[in-house]
């Protein structure tokens, strides 16, 4: 599979789609980022010296992180949706290409 993956990586007619491939990667790399700005907020909010600031980035910052991680979620769905429907829309054209000949 991995030598697969380079030859797609490679790939300079973009036959092959590495995006199905790497997404779950991706996801994970969005959930990662998403964390540390979560808690880059609550750290900040603490440097202010301030209770009440404190307080506040300390609920804002995990709200931050699920609403980054959603929204990372779905730009990542609607990608996989598009690439699904080439697929789709790949088979199709194959299959009726070989009907009209």
């Amino acid at each position: 599979m991995e030598n697969n993956f380079l030859k797609s990586l490679f790939d300079m007619s973009f036959n092959d789609f590495i995006t199905t491939r790497i997404v779950k990667i991706l996801y994970i790399i969005c959930i990662v980022i998403s964390a540390i700005i979560g808690l880059m907020v609550i750290f900040s909010g603490f440097a202010t010296n301030s209770g009440a600031m404190g307080v506040f980035f300390l609920i804002l910052g995990p709200v931050i992180a699920l609403v980054n991680i959603i929204v990372s979620r779905v730009w990542l769905e609607l990608i996989m949706v598009i690439f699904k429907i080439a697929q789709n829309t790949s088979t199709i054209a194959n299959k009726s290409k070989g009907m009209y000949e």
